[in-house]
Protein backbone atom coordinates (compact mmCIF):
# COMPACT_ATOMS: atom_id res chain seq x y z
CA UNK A 1 0.00 0.00 0.00
CA UNK A 2 1.79 3.71 -1.31
CA UNK A 3 1.37 6.06 1.78
CA UNK A 4 0.45 9.53 0.12
CA UNK A 5 3.64 11.93 0.44
CA UNK A 6 3.16 14.59 3.27
CA UNK A 7 5.18 17.38 4.62
CA UNK A 8 5.64 17.92 8.17
CA UNK A 9 6.83 20.78 10.35
CA UNK A 10 9.52 19.53 13.23
CA UNK A 11 9.25 21.27 16.48
CA UNK A 12 12.73 22.83 15.77
CA UNK A 13 10.90 24.50 12.47
CA UNK A 14 12.49 21.78 10.13
CA UNK A 15 10.41 20.33 7.59
CA UNK A 16 10.19 16.68 7.22
CA UNK A 17 8.79 14.40 4.68
CA UNK A 18 7.12 11.35 5.07
CA UNK A 19 6.32 8.99 2.12
CA UNK A 20 6.29 5.88 0.62
CA UNK A 21 9.77 3.84 0.58
CA UNK A 22 11.61 3.49 -2.73
CA UNK A 23 14.57 1.96 -4.05
CA UNK A 24 16.81 4.44 -3.38
CA UNK A 25 16.13 4.23 0.37
CA UNK A 26 17.28 0.83 0.41
CA UNK A 27 21.50 1.17 1.41
CA UNK A 28 20.91 3.97 4.24
CA UNK A 29 17.82 2.03 5.66
CA UNK A 30 19.97 -0.46 6.19
CA UNK A 31 22.44 1.54 7.93
CA UNK A 32 19.85 3.26 9.40
CA UNK A 33 18.70 -0.21 11.08
CA UNK A 34 22.04 -0.78 12.37
CA UNK A 35 22.76 2.80 13.72
CA UNK A 36 19.13 2.33 15.55
CA UNK A 37 19.55 -0.82 17.04
CA UNK A 38 22.75 0.51 18.33
CA UNK A 39 21.33 3.59 19.94
CA UNK A 40 18.90 1.92 21.95
CA UNK A 41 18.38 -1.52 23.93
CA UNK A 42 14.10 -1.37 22.89
CA UNK A 43 15.33 -2.35 19.44
CA UNK A 44 14.18 -5.99 19.36
CA UNK A 45 17.44 -6.61 17.07
CA UNK A 46 21.36 -5.75 17.86
CA UNK A 47 23.33 -4.37 14.97
CA UNK A 48 25.56 -7.66 14.25
CA UNK A 49 21.90 -9.16 13.61
CA UNK A 50 20.96 -6.45 10.64
CA UNK A 51 22.23 -8.35 7.80
CA UNK A 52 20.14 -7.90 5.10
CA UNK A 53 21.67 -6.38 1.65
CA UNK A 54 20.58 -3.14 0.44
CA UNK A 55 19.02 -5.00 -2.91
CA UNK A 56 16.55 -7.43 -0.43
CA UNK A 57 15.27 -4.19 1.66
CA UNK A 58 14.49 -2.87 -1.75
CA UNK A 59 12.53 -6.07 -2.53
CA UNK A 60 10.70 -5.54 0.68
CA UNK A 61 10.02 -2.00 -0.06
CA UNK A 62 8.37 -2.92 -3.93
CA UNK A 63 6.44 -5.69 -1.89
CA UNK A 64 5.16 -3.13 0.92
CA UNK A 65 3.98 -0.60 -1.56
CA UNK A 66 2.66 -3.32 -3.66
CA UNK A 67 0.67 -4.94 -0.81
CA UNK A 68 -2.92 -4.67 -0.31
CA UNK A 69 -2.44 -5.13 3.72
CA UNK A 70 0.58 -3.70 4.84
CA UNK A 71 2.35 0.21 4.86
CA UNK A 72 5.22 1.64 5.84
CA UNK A 73 5.75 5.52 6.08
CA UNK A 74 9.40 6.39 5.94
CA UNK A 75 10.60 9.99 7.35
CA UNK A 76 13.33 11.88 5.48
CA UNK A 77 15.08 15.38 7.46
CA UNK A 78 16.75 17.08 5.12
CA UNK A 79 17.53 14.25 2.41
CA UNK A 80 18.42 11.99 6.18
CA UNK A 81 16.22 8.98 6.72
CA UNK A 82 15.59 9.72 10.17
CA UNK A 83 12.51 7.45 10.67
CA UNK A 84 10.17 4.96 10.00
CA UNK A 85 7.00 2.69 10.84
CA UNK A 86 5.11 -0.41 9.26
CA UNK A 87 1.68 -0.87 9.65
CA UNK A 88 0.38 -4.97 8.99
CA UNK A 89 -2.56 -5.79 8.34
CA UNK A 90 -3.95 -9.44 8.36
CA UNK A 91 -5.50 -11.31 5.43
CA UNK A 92 -6.61 -14.12 7.66
CA UNK A 93 -10.25 -14.19 8.50
CA UNK A 94 -10.14 -14.96 12.26
CA UNK A 95 -7.72 -11.91 12.96
CA UNK A 96 -8.62 -9.59 10.11
CA UNK A 97 -9.90 -7.13 12.89
CA UNK A 98 -6.52 -6.56 14.24
CA UNK A 99 -3.76 -4.76 12.62
CA UNK A 100 0.28 -4.37 14.07
CA UNK A 101 2.35 -1.09 14.36
CA UNK A 102 6.42 -1.59 14.85
CA UNK A 103 8.23 2.21 14.43
CA UNK A 104 11.81 3.43 14.98
CA UNK A 105 13.43 7.21 15.10
CA UNK A 106 17.04 7.81 15.13
CA UNK A 107 18.22 9.40 18.68
CA UNK A 108 19.21 12.73 17.05
CA UNK A 109 15.15 12.72 15.76
CA UNK A 110 13.59 11.89 19.00
CA UNK A 111 11.44 14.39 20.47
CA UNK A 112 10.86 16.62 17.52
CA UNK A 113 7.23 15.25 17.02
CA UNK A 114 8.02 12.93 14.12
CA UNK A 115 6.67 9.53 15.89
CA UNK A 116 3.40 11.45 16.72
CA UNK A 117 2.71 12.67 13.32
CA UNK A 118 3.76 9.25 12.04
CA UNK A 119 1.29 7.44 14.72
CA UNK A 120 -1.22 9.83 13.30
CA UNK A 121 -0.89 8.51 10.39
CA UNK A 122 -1.61 4.85 10.95
CA UNK A 123 -4.36 5.67 13.18
CA UNK A 124 -6.16 7.58 9.85
CA UNK A 125 -5.14 4.56 8.13
CA UNK A 126 -6.23 1.74 10.61
CA UNK A 127 -9.67 3.63 10.78
CA UNK A 128 -10.83 3.97 7.13
CA UNK A 129 -10.04 0.23 6.75
CA UNK A 130 -12.85 -1.84 6.71
CA UNK A 131 -13.45 -4.24 9.51
CA UNK A 132 -10.27 -3.39 11.47
CA UNK A 133 -11.44 -2.77 15.24
CA UNK A 134 -7.97 -2.65 16.76
CA UNK A 135 -3.94 -2.16 16.28
CA UNK A 136 -1.58 -3.72 18.14
CA UNK A 137 2.12 -3.01 19.68
CA UNK A 138 4.71 -4.28 21.51
CA UNK A 139 6.75 -2.53 23.78
CA UNK A 140 9.75 -3.12 26.17
CA UNK A 141 10.11 -2.57 29.72
CA UNK A 142 12.17 0.53 30.76
CA UNK A 143 11.25 2.54 27.36
CA UNK A 144 9.18 4.46 28.99
CA UNK A 145 9.18 7.00 26.10
CA UNK A 146 8.14 5.09 23.37
CA UNK A 147 5.74 4.04 25.98
CA UNK A 148 4.59 7.42 27.08
CA UNK A 149 3.98 7.89 22.98
CA UNK A 150 1.80 4.73 22.52
CA UNK A 151 -0.26 5.92 25.52
CA UNK A 152 -1.04 9.35 24.09
CA UNK A 153 -1.76 7.89 21.05
CA UNK A 154 -4.66 6.09 22.61
CA UNK A 155 -3.08 2.63 23.38
CA UNK A 156 -3.32 0.49 26.84
CA UNK A 157 -1.65 -2.37 28.08
CA UNK A 158 -3.38 -4.83 27.85
CA UNK A 159 -0.71 -7.94 28.63
CA UNK A 160 3.01 -9.05 29.67
CA UNK A 161 5.27 -11.35 28.10
CA UNK A 162 7.01 -12.00 31.53
CA UNK A 163 11.16 -11.76 30.62
CA UNK A 164 9.76 -11.67 27.28
CA UNK A 165 13.60 -9.85 26.29
CA UNK A 166 17.33 -10.66 27.32
CA UNK A 167 19.90 -8.39 26.28
CA UNK A 168 22.88 -9.05 25.64
CA UNK A 169 24.02 -9.01 29.12
CA UNK A 170 22.04 -11.48 30.27
CA UNK A 171 19.13 -8.93 31.95
CA UNK A 172 15.41 -10.24 31.44
CA UNK A 173 12.84 -7.50 30.44
CA UNK A 174 8.99 -7.82 30.50
CA UNK A 175 7.74 -7.30 26.34
CA UNK A 176 4.11 -5.65 27.05
CA UNK A 177 1.22 -5.75 24.45
CA UNK A 178 -0.82 -2.25 24.06
CA UNK A 179 -4.07 -2.33 22.28
CA UNK A 180 -5.53 0.79 20.83
CA UNK A 181 -8.94 0.51 19.75
CA UNK A 182 -10.08 2.14 16.17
Amino acid sequence: MIFETKTIVLKDGRTAILRAPCEADAAPTVEWLRQTAAETPFILRTPQEVTMTPEKEAAFFQRLNESPFDMMIMCEVDGEVAGNCHLMFNGKVKTSHRCSVAIGLTRKFWNLGIGSAMFREMIAVAENREGVLQMELEFIEGNSRARALYEKMGFRIVGCHPNGIRLEDGTLLNEYLMIRPV
